[in-house]
């Protein structure tokens, strides 16, 4: 039929085609004495008007919605094309409860969008219109052949989501339980509480609160908030120095309660809440099972597979249950313990006030070592700096005294500058020229004073190197006088009382040849005696 169809229409529009040809010449023809752009749209409206009249030839009929509203019909619409599957194979994946195919996305998405009872009922009825029917309201009529359907399906989706719920309760109701014990067993904490009492009476004494006999459990995070009168430090700086001090075993608390801050994050209320909502499902899945019908569709497995589900998850509820359970007595015991109630004061604000505090206390700990640690720089700055001032007053008193053992002159064995034949005046240097035992003497009070280390240590140097060379220069001259004196001893003993000394003629005048004379050529000749001596020309 399709084909004689095509051929029909074939041959309509060829000739139609046909019959058109001589009119568009005709047009064309006389079209030509117009301008381009108004024979082409003359041209245009033409086959235009000639395509709309045929178009309802071949326009379809629509397909209206029989059951379902638009809404639910769109939703459907919706879920299907983003999952893309045939209706009759998400029929089969929920009758066989196939773990391989099955997703919690997949069964959310059906329990959201599938139309309700009444409604499945009714499409069940038009199976016989099926091509008629809107594609929503064909994927009702085949999902409408499933028995209890919505229950079957809640019971699916609880299997899938089942371990995650155990895996978000029992973690929970183990860190409270741990927590609970932690707290009750801690040695550290204990005596950090006694010290913390003692600490709060020593204070209160003379006042109405003096003698308590103990303190609410939030008190203890007020200890940041309680200033020294310099408002430098905290009372809980206080007590975590001196425990460093002299308790250092309460320092190790804070690793006795690991699970604190943990058990802090658990809402009682929310806890208990899963866990009536986990049992309330298992009833549920148990009495769906117990009341499902008889079916001889091989197909249909979910009394088989969910059945062992149901009992695996009644045991681990029944051991989540006693382990929360457990987890309640142990809470009860620690508000004895630290004489609060524990219906009033919940789980996670207990928790919530030891781990705040164990964090300030940490805090604290260590704002007190870095304190420490900024002290001793300081200190280690300070006491370098006196030492560099006890070194600088140590070195100038040493050249002080140098000075005053010198009585302000220190004295040099340094030879008179030698002056140029015709040159008068004096050099430019500082340098009194004069003997005193064939010494110089040299001011040193021009010396100028540096206060930095190395220059001191090198003028110190100098100084001593100096003293040195005049030490040296004045015993080397005592032993020469010394032995002028002897020889001078010896050349007396020899000539007897006489001593002739080799002494140079006076210098001779400029004109005055031959030998040595005085005025008018005569010759000089002196003469010493032992105790005077005679002029003989």
């Amino acid at each position: 039929m399709s084909i004689s169809i095509k051929v029909t229409l074939k041959k309509d529009v060829t000739d139609e085609t046909d019959d058109r040809v001589p009119q568009f010449k005709k047009k064309a023809k006389e079209l030509r004495i117009l301008d381009p752009k108004t024979a082409q749209n003359l041209l245009k409206k033409d086959v235009t008007d000639e395509t709309d009249d045929r178009v309802p030839q071949f326009k379809k009929k629509a397909k209206e919605l029989r059951i379902l509203d638009p809404k639910t019909a769109q939703n459907l619409s919706i879920f299907l094309g983003s999952f893309r599957l045939p209706y009759e194979e998400i029929r089969d994946i929920v009758l066989e409860v196939d773990e391989e195919r099955l997703s919690e996305s997949l069964i959310q998405n059906l329990i959201k969008n599938l139309p309700e009872q009444k409604e499945l009922s009714a499409l069940a009825e038009l199976k016989g219109e099926y091509e008629e029917l809107v594609e929503s309201e064909q994927f009702g009529i085949v999902m409408s052949s499933v028995k209890l359907l919505r229950p079957r399906l809640s019971g699916i989706l609880f299997k899938l989501t089942f371990e995650e719920q155990v895996n978000n309760i029992r973690p929970d109701i183990m860190n409270v339980t741990f927590a609970c014990e932690e707290v009750k067993k801690s040695e550290g904490f204990r005596r950090l509480l006694e010290f913390v009492l003692l600490v709060g009476n020593y204070m209160n004494a003379g006042s109405r609160n003096a003698q308590t006999f103990g303190f609410n459990i939030s008190f203890l995070c007020k200890l940041r908030d309680t200033k020294s009168i310099s408002h430098n430090t905290t009372l809980l700086h206080f007590l975590a120095e001196k425990c460093e001090e002299n308790h250092p075993e309460i320092l190790k608390f804070p690793d006795e309660l690991e699970h604190v801050e943990s058990a802090s994050k658990v809402s009682a209320e929310i806890l208990k809440g899963s866990l009536t909502t986990m049992e309330k499902q298992i009833e549920r899945l148990e009495n769906d099972i117990e009341n499902f019908p008889k079916t001889d569709d091989p197909q249909d497995k979910f009394v088989e597979k969910m059945s062992g589900f149901s009992k695996h998850s009644r045991e681990q509820y029944e051991k989540l249950s006693t382990m929360h359970k457990n987890m309640q007595k142990l809470y009860e015991s620690i508000g004895s313990y630290f004489a609060f109630d524990p219906h009033s004061v919940s789980v996670e604000d207990f928790f919530g006030e030891l781990a705040n505090f164990r964090f300030l206390f940490m805090e604290a700990v260590k704002e007190n070592h870095k304190k420490r640690e900024m002290e001793e720089k300081i200190k280690r700055a300070k006491l370098a700096k006196e030492k560099a001032e006890r070194e600088k007053q140590e070195r100038q008193q040493k050249k002080k005294q140098l000075i005053d053992m010198n009585k302000g002159t220190l004295l040099l064995p340094m030879p008179l500058p030698r002056r140029r034949r015709g040159v008068q005046g004096t050099r430019s240097a500082r340098v009194e020229r004069g003997f005193h035992g064939n010494l110089l003497h040299t001011d040193l009070n021009s010396a100028a004073d540096t206060n930095e280390a190395v220059k001191e240590n090198h003028k110190k140097r100098e100084m001593e190197e100096k003293i040195k060379r005049a030490k040296l220069a004045k015993e080397k001259a005592e032993r020469e006088k010394q032995e002028r004196q002897q020889k001078k001893k010896q050349l007396i003993d020899m000539n007897k009382g006489t001593l002739l000394l080799p002494m140079p003629l006076p210098r001779r005048r400029r004109g005055v040849h031959g030998d040595k004379k005085h005025k008018g050529g005569e010759r000089v000749s002196w003469k010493f005696a032992a105790h005077g001596f005679e002029l003989s020309r």
